[in-house]
């Protein structure tokens, strides 16, 4: 599973737009620069936000877009399931009749948790949190990417070169 760059960058407006003060309004001009997304693109992903009705769009010389409600009441799990629609790792964690396996597949039980524990991740995380954490001492701490241990070692890592150590 991999979230699409319409989330990350669905994230990255969520996390701006949290870190202003309540009602602000911010042209997409801005919120492009600010996200570091083309225009065309970010038009899209705010569209879809609007629709969720995560922000408003409110048009005209003092238009742009605000957080429709409080920071502290949007979850991440919210703004990835705006754009993504609901996170599911595997048909058969759905509801119903997804999959005539689920009533004795032995891998079963470890989608649905593995599911659970996304879903409670996810819905942790408030926009509201993760805005504080730009401003923080512990935010610079990830400035390098974080490798997840036991990920898929498909993915090349960087290379490690002497200069890069010093």
């Amino acid at each position: 599973m991999q979230i699409t760059r319409a989330s990350d960058y669905a994230v990255r407006v969520m996390i701006h737009l949290a870190g202003l003060a309540p009602g602000t309004t911010v042209r997409q001009s801005e919120l492009s620069k600010a996200s570091e997304v083309s225009g065309h693109f970010l038009s899209k992903v705010l569209q879809q936000l609007v629709r969720s009705r995560l922000i408003r769009s409110r048009r005209g010389s003092g238009g742009g877009f605000s957080l429709a409600v409080p920071a502290t009441s949007i979850s991440l799990l919210e703004v990835v399931e705006a754009i993504e629609g609901p996170v599911r790792l595997n048909q058969c964690v759905e509801e119903g009749p997804s999959c005539n396996r689920k009533s004795w597949c032995p891998a079963h039980q470890v989608w649905a948790e593995a599911q659970s524990a996304v879903v409670s991740v996810l819905s942790r995380a408030s926009m509201a949190s993760l805005a504080a954490r730009v401003n923080s001492t512990n935010y610079a701490a990830h400035a390098k990417p974080i490798w997840i241990a036991g990920a898929a070692e498909k993915r090349a890592r960087p290379a490690v070169t002497e200069s890069r150590r010093s």
